[in-house]
């Protein structure tokens, strides 16, 4: 049973955050250690050091949906190009090999990013930060079994970190569901054709409390993927992404994003249908094509997602520092949603 009142009931004129600004910054630093913690022992991960900017020519940066652009400038005497990350998902399984990861190891980083381009709101910021992960499979490991019983595992941990939380802070109440449902986009597309990607994705976890929503990339009956996904790093037929249903907004919130990755056939296929297979002479697609990759499974789970949603928080800057425009501070302050 859910412990406070959708956003349709509680307005954001009567919301008070459940910790002031230094319990906030306590409970973060608690929430973000205990789940550290927890990933790395059940999915047997690593810790690594990653890049904040790789080199254009690699073709290593996440294209994200294809249209957002990446900050990039020159370095050194030869002047070569870089961009800033927009997540690691190509670089981690480059970095499984390079590590030798051993099968069914894998290996984590604390991923900061920056998406000039994208939308900010409530939920949305410039600034990312995520988990990114990485885990060497074999080619008979790429099943939807495998993707579920990892999914599973993923979720367990964010269900355990929650009720720890809230014994560390007992005013913040558990809401999330033991266990998490899975459903495919194409089912979901059936249950509620006429309604708007988003407005599936509410109901289905008003429903369910948490929902594994998995194909994701692939064209529904309408002709359009419901939602965008770079065509060379996750095969849309074995990804998806894990979401909650978040009362304090009456929505369902995106934690995690993930997949097995694209083999060479999956590649070839996917970059012909977006029509790009241009990207076939970058480095980073040479290399699947050739096998010299390892097979993987990776995904990203966002921490400032992560602790605004645990941390019952009504916009994700009260649990990170971000750019904000100075009259939409204000105005948050006014209603009690004071931005660090």
């Amino acid at each position: 049973m859910l412990d406070f009142l959708p956003m349709k009931n509680l307005t954001l004129q009567s919301y008070s955050s459940p910790l002031d600004l230094l319990e906030t910054q306590r409970a973060i630093k608690y929430l973000k250690d205990d789940f550290e913690r927890r990933l790395a022992k059940k999915l047997d991960l690593v810790r690594v050091s990653a890049p904040l900017f790789v080199t254009k020519s690699s073709g290593l940066n996440d294209g994200l949906n294809g249209l957002e652009e990446p900050i990039s400038f020159v370095v050194g005497e030869d002047e070569t190009e870089v961009e800033i990350v927009h997540s690691l998902a190509k670089w981690k399984r480059y970095a499984l090999g390079k590590y030798r990861i051993p099968l069914h190891k894998g290996l984590y980083t604390d991923m900061n990013a920056i998406r000039k381009d994208e939308h900010t709101d409530f939920l949305h910021s410039v600034y990312v930060d995520q988990w990114d992960w990485e885990i060497a499979i074999s080619e008979a490991d790429r099943t939807l079994g495998f993707l579920k019983k990892t999914v599973r595992r993923i979720y367990s941990c964010i269900y355990a970190a929650s009720l720890d939380l809230a014994k560390k802070f007992p005013v913040l109440k558990p809401f999330l569901p033991k266990d998490i449902f899975f459903i495919s986009t194409r089912a979901l597309e059936r249950m509620y054709p006429h309604l708007t990607r988003k407005e599936r994705e509410d109901e289905i976890t008003r429903m369910h409390g948490a929902v594994f929503l998995y194909r994701i990339g692939e064209n529904l009956c309408d002709k359009a993927p419901h939602d965008g996904r770079a065509a060379d790093y996750d095969d849309w037929k074995l990804n998806g992404d894990i979401l909650v249903y978040y009362p304090l907004r009456d929505m369902a919130m995106e934690l995690s994003s993930m997949g097995i990755r694209v083999n060479a056939e999956r590649l070839q296929k996917q970059l012909t249908a977006r029509g790009e297979t241009h990207k076939l002479e970058n480095a980073y697609c040479k290399a699947v094509m050739d096998g010299s990759l390892p097979f993987s499974i990776g995904g990203g789970i966002g921490q400032s997602r992560l602790c605004m949603c645990l941390l019952q928080k009504a916009h994700i800057g009260e649990v990170q520092a971000s750019i904000w425009d100075e009259k939409e501070i204000a105005s948050l302050k006014k209603q009690g949603i004071e931005l660090l």
